[in-house]
């Protein structure tokens, strides 16, 4: 499961998740990439699931690269505890994403294979996403 490896603090407050990411959709590393259409918070097992089934579908064939980096500790109380005694235990890990955020690039393989890599992985995240190509 992706957590960093170190964290200033060991739980985090939740925070408001508003904006645009003016600098995307700008590709750094790869040729075709994934780009949020909304903000949203992504689970470290979500980002995981979506870069297996990229994997899969290139067959190993080209290079990935996640952009995402789950850094902020969620916390969950157990269920059926009453109110107060502090803040629950650590539950995952997830990353804040904007909308216009890189979330995934590919590169090393055909357009074609490329867009059907991200149609599956579109299936498996929780928001909105457009396939962006040079």
């Amino acid at each position: 499961m992706l957590q960093p490896k170190h964290t200033k603090y060991r739980k985090h407050q939740k925070g408001r998740n508003k904006g645009i990411q003016s600098n995307q959709p700008s590709l750094k590393k790869g040729r075709y990439a994934i780009v949020s259409l909304s903000s949203t918070r992504l689970s470290a097992n979500q980002i995981e699931a979506v870069r297996r089934v990229i994997t899969r579908k290139l067959k190993r064939g080209g290079q990935v690269w996640v952009l995402a980096h789950p850094s902020l500790s969620v916390t969950e109380k157990p269920l059926e505890v009453r109110m107060g005694k502090g803040k629950g235990s650590l539950s995952y890990w997830a990353c804040r994403v904007k909308k216009g955020e890189t979330l995934y690039e590919i590169d090393g393989v055909d357009l074609s294979r490329a867009k059907q890599a991200f149609i599956l992985a579109d299936s498996k995240l929780p928001i909105k996403t457009v396939f962006h190509h040079l």
